[in-house]
């Protein structure tokens, strides 16, 4: 596993586990990270990535993108 905030632009993982402070997760289960589920990372824009989750586009900073952890697809 690695934090999603290694991902490249283009990469599609598998989200694994979430980490961090019980609101931070709450808050990224309700963007819609949930554990299983696949996300793309579409593109970086200012140390922001864009991820796609589901039918939504998500931008990220890598320090919240760290607390979730990834496998490649």
């Amino acid at each position: 596993m690695m934090p999603l905030a290694l991902s490249q632009t283009g990469d599609t993982v598998v989200i694994k586990e979430i980490k961090g402070r019980e609101d931070v997760r709450q808050h990224l289960v309700e963007l819609g990270f949930i554990t299983g589920d696949q996300v793309t990372v579409v593109s970086e824009l200012a140390g922001n990535l864009i991820l796609q989750v589901k039918d939504s586009r998500i931008a990220l900073n890598r320090g919240t993108a760290s607390h979730i952890l990834v496998d490649p697809c």
